[in-house]
């Protein structure tokens, strides 16, 4: 008879592009979730759970660089009684559900519809050094108000609440554009016919995925990729978009257009042959503004996207919101393709030192845009809506490249076991501590070897340990182990310091709570 064959034991470890978090990360995260909801509730947003999944006919065909619909998504088809069902997919964004949210309870909303969620989002891409598959993102939506005020309360919002999870004034910027002006410059350039927007998606979409990449290719790396195409330093090709020098020149003029012209500021002749070009000067919000217009001055559509970040720029500086907070920037594009008006982006501008030792800036952590024809899909009328979308794991990470969180998450206090007995003793302290809202509990391991339970408590991060033995039971107290004071005096006191402000004293039992509370608040 055959031996059956023995099962293998699954392997343990997180699928590729994904990754298990703990205590502190945890912890943080929620923290800046509350903080993030506080800023959005104050500003009149009420939040909203949808389904982590949705139908790929609901999200649609929105990932960047994808084709297909169950391209980019972790996707699979209902199998209904051996038929073959929908096809379903974790949702990529949270902005794609609020649509079909929109559509589906558009006669029990309030309209404009003001909401907030937070949630894992969800994308079927290669992973990275830093790229999950898997990430928290938390969004803001104003739905059904067509004026641009909704774009420019969003952008203060998204200034508000950069600042009220500790990013300074100063360490920001939330850059503005408009796909409006995009699409004039395209028009203009001559890569987009307003009778038939399918004609030259292909270019446009390279022209695209070029300005994006302005501030790591430079100038003559993005030209490359509006010609012919662009070889990197590992040899690797990229095809451009092939356009002629005068449509590129057109695309590098509208890219220029957040700087001053150099004979505005420095005329060549006070330039040295040989040296270096001179640093521009970046542009006023006006500048920006007459640029722009003189680009598309051939385009109606690119005018009405000038105009309106006009509107965007006038309405954030009456509310104190200039340009050291948001700036008008033509380098803006976002990658989905269901923007239709003003793209913002919000870019930390402090330095980090990358895996490679070099120095770069941290970059983007939020982004959004106006969407007025995604809810359209649903219900063939024209439904206006605006959103920003912040990173929650880059924030964090940016946060924690300050120095401004990062510190390990304090443990509870751990009430150690002496007498196996007096386990309800025990359990009564630390309900006692809980009572008060102090986080604490028993130490329920093998309580044989007690130096066993103190690394417990010191692996635990906790800041104090409770003691009580037989001895300690008769005289009715206990001890009270500082266990945070006692490992910093054990890195550098001196023998009069530590006989100063011992670690391990002694209070009487009906004093517990107190002490510890006053402890530490100390700490």
């Amino acid at each position: 008879m055959a031996k059956a064959k023995k099962q293998p034991r699954p392997r343990a470890e997180t699928p590729k592009g994904f990754r298990d978090y703990f205590g502190a990360e945890v912890t943080e995260r929620q923290a800046m979730l509350d903080t993030i909801a506080g800023v959005y509730r104050r500003y009149g947003f009420d939040p909203l759970e949808t389904s982590a999944v949705e139908t790929v006919e609901s999200l649609g065909k929105f990932l960047p660089d994808v084709d297909r619909p169950n391209e980019g998504v972790f996707a699979w088809q209902e199998d209904e009684e051996g038929k073959r069902g929908d096809w379903l997919a974790l949702r990529y964004d949270l902005t794609a559900p609020l649509a079909r949210v929109a559509a589906q309870y558009r006669n029990d909303l309030p309209f404009p519809y003001r909401r907030y969620a937070m949630g894992p989002v969800w994308r079927n891409e290669k992973p990275g050094p830093g790229r999950f598959r898997q990430f928290y993102q938390c969004d803001a939506d104003t739905v059904g108000a067509p004026s641009v005020a909704a774009d420019a309360e969003i952008c203060a919002m998204l200034a508000d609440t950069l600042e009220a999870v500790g990013i300074e004034r100063g360490d920001y910027i939330v850059r503005v554009n408009n796909r409006k002006v995009l699409n004039g410059v395209m028009e203009v350039a001559g890569i987009l016919d307003p009778d038939d927007p399918s004609k030259h998606e292909a270019e446009r979409g390279i022209v695209l995925r070029a300005i994006d990449k302005l501030d790591r290719l430079g100038p003559d790396g993005v030209r490359a990729l509006l010609g012919e195409g662009r070889r990197d330093e590992s040899g690797d090709f990229t095809k451009g978009a092939g356009l002629g020098e005068e449509q590129a020149e057109v695309v590098m003029r509208f890219m220029d257009a957040g700087f001053l012209p150099l004979s505005n500021h420095q005329e060549m002749t006070s330039v040295d042959p040989g040296s270096a070009p001179p640093e521009r000067r970046k542009a006023g919000q006006r500048d920006v503004l007459e640029n722009l217009k003189r680009l598309v001055a051939s385009s109606p559509v690119g005018l009405d996207g000038v105009e309106e970040l006009g509107t965007i720029a006038g309405l954030l500086e009456a509310q104190g919101y200039g340009p050291d907070r948001v700036v008008l920037d033509p380098a803006v594009v976002r990658g989905l393709g269901y923007y239709t008006g003003p793209v913002f982006e919000a870019e930390l501008t402090f330095e980090i030192v990358d895996d490679d030792g070099r120095a770069r800036q941290f970059g983007s952590v939020a982004g959004g845009g106006r969407y007025d024809d995604l809810v359209k899909r649903f219900t063939g009328q024209a439904v206006p809506a605006t959103g920003v979308s912040i990173g929650v794991d880059r924030l964090l990470a940016a946060l924690r490249a300050k120095g401004r969180t990062g510190g390990s998450d304090r443990g509870p206090v751990v009430v150690t076991v002496m007498d196996r007995d007096r386990m309800a003793d025990y359990q009564a302290m630390a309900a006692q501590l809980r009572a008060e809202g102090i986080r604490a509990e028993v130490y329920l391991g093998n309580p044989k070897n007690f130096g066993n339970q103190l690394k417990y408590a010191d692996r635990r991060n906790a800041p104090l340990a409770i003691i009580q033995g037989a001895d300690e039971r008769d005289r009715d107290v206990v001890q009270i182990k500082d266990l945070e004071l006692g490992a910093r005096l054990a890195e550098s006191a001196s023998l009069e310091e530590w006989k100063s402000q011992p670690a391990q004293f002694e209070c009487p039992r009906a004093e517990l709570v107190a002490r510890v509370a006053e402890r530490l608040a100390r700490e």
